[in-house]
């Protein structure tokens, strides 16, 4: 019997800089390639010391462990798929990411059953199910007042009210967005 291969992606900066995380093949996963990592981290910001993160579809993690790499804390990343969660675990102990919560979870239901409020959250959900328009009604809940979301879609997105775009760009066919809430 052949042992399946695991593919790789590499974290980009910080404490685990070119560290490999590991994970399994799953439908509908799509590692954030290192370019958009690197826009996105510029818009956030080098260091996240003290900011909280959450990567609500984190598949490979990369986002949610980047930010722990630039000293976020904590971190929580929310994945459903079991072979995938595993992984994550995995990685998590590799990198010795002590202010990592990984939680196998559906996102909806994570959402719902979580008050906790973050400083940041990563939202990179599968394309074409609609997952979008169904969570940021639900998010406004759990972003702090200063707070940003971090949206890749398969489409660009125009603001939304009460959500306003603040940074916009595109890689391939991957649209990236900065939102935040616009305050009345």
């Amino acid at each position: 019997m052949a042992v399946k291969k695991l593919n790789s992606v590499r974290i980009s900066a910080g404490e685990w800089r070119s560290r490999l995380l590991k994970f399994p093949d799953s439908d509908g996963l799509r590692p954030t390639p290192d370019r958009v990592r690197q826009t996105i981290f510029n818009w956030l910001g080098q260091d996240l010391t003290g900011l909280t993160c959450l990567d609500l579809f984190a598949g490979t993690g990369v986002l949610g462990l980047e930010a722990l790499s630039r000293n976020a804390k904590p971190s929580v990343l929310v994945e459903k798929n079991p072979a995938v969660y595993k992984a994550l675990l995995e990685n998590k102990a590799a990198l010795q990411a002590n202010a990592a919560q990984v939680i196998n979870m559906d996102a909806l239901n994570f959402l719902a059953g979580n008050r906790q409020v973050f400083d940041v959250i990563f939202l990179d959900p599968p394309y074409h199910q609609g997952w979008i328009d169904k969570l940021l009604p639900l998010i406004k809940q759990h972003l702090s007042q200063q707070g940003v979301v971090y949206v890749e879609a398969e489409y660009a997105l125009a603001d939304l009210d009460p959500w306003q775009v603040i940074k916009r760009s595109k890689a391939g066919n991957v649209h990236y967005h900065l939102l935040k809430l616009h305050y009345e």
